[in-house]
């Protein structure tokens, strides 16, 4: 690599790590980050529907994830600063191989050529390898496994119950009220509705 790209890189790490910095001043001063403006205002939130809260637990989740990712950033800048002055800048640390240029003039901060990226990405993430216990029971419990069985509903449970209903020698059911009509108005038919106009 000549020294006028290396020149230009460094430059580049130095102002996005300044840009990076400047972000989390920023994010301090708009209390994105470490907000407990909402939180300190309520004396307690045991009366409180955890909905009414969800939105500022959500906000301060967020900031801590920005925070987070810059933070990321700014390390990979500085360890791509370290390797600048080491002379080891531009080398793949999975590989060895030299890493093409223009992935460097695209994210300066970058540790791996892209093939070994592809290949990082495309491994398992360690937090879906890293899940809870608990979430590979509660997978099996809404997922039951019963892909062709028809659901047991308020119909069939009648059924089952009228099962045991069964009276011997008697053959009418008798209804207590006609239930096709609502109320006794809807019993008129539409012909002597219309004898009545007549």
């Amino acid at each position: 690599m000549d020294d006028k790209l290396l020149r230009n890189l460094k430059y580049k790490l130095e102002s996005q790590k300044n840009e990076a910095y400047n972000l989390l001043k920023q994010m301090g001063k708009n209390e994105t980050i470490k907000s407990n403006t909402e939180m300190s205002a309520e004396l307690s939130f045991y009366d409180n529907h955890p909905a009414d809260s969800a939105s500022s637990i959500y906000d301060k989740e967020r900031g801590i994830a920005f925070e987070k990712n810059e933070k990321i950033i700014i390390r990979k800048i500085e360890d791509a600063l370290k390797n600048i002055e080491n002379g080891t800048y531009g080398i793949c640390k999975k590989c060895g191989k030299n890493i093409n240029e223009n992935r460097l003039e695209s994210i300066p901060y970058t540790e791996y050529c892209i093939d070994c990226q592809r290949t990082i990405d495309n491994i398992k993430p360690a937090e879906k390898r890293n899940r809870p216990a608990e979430e590979e029971v509660i997978k099996h419990t809404l997922d039951l496994g019963y892909d062709s069985q028809t659901e047991f509903d308020a119909e069939d449970s009648y059924q089952s119950v009228g099962k045991f209903n069964r009276r011997k020698n008697i053959i009418e059911e008798y209804e207590d009220e006609d239930e096709e009509y609502v109320e006794p108005i809807e019993r008129i038919s539409n012909e002597q509705y219309k004898n009545q106009l007549y």
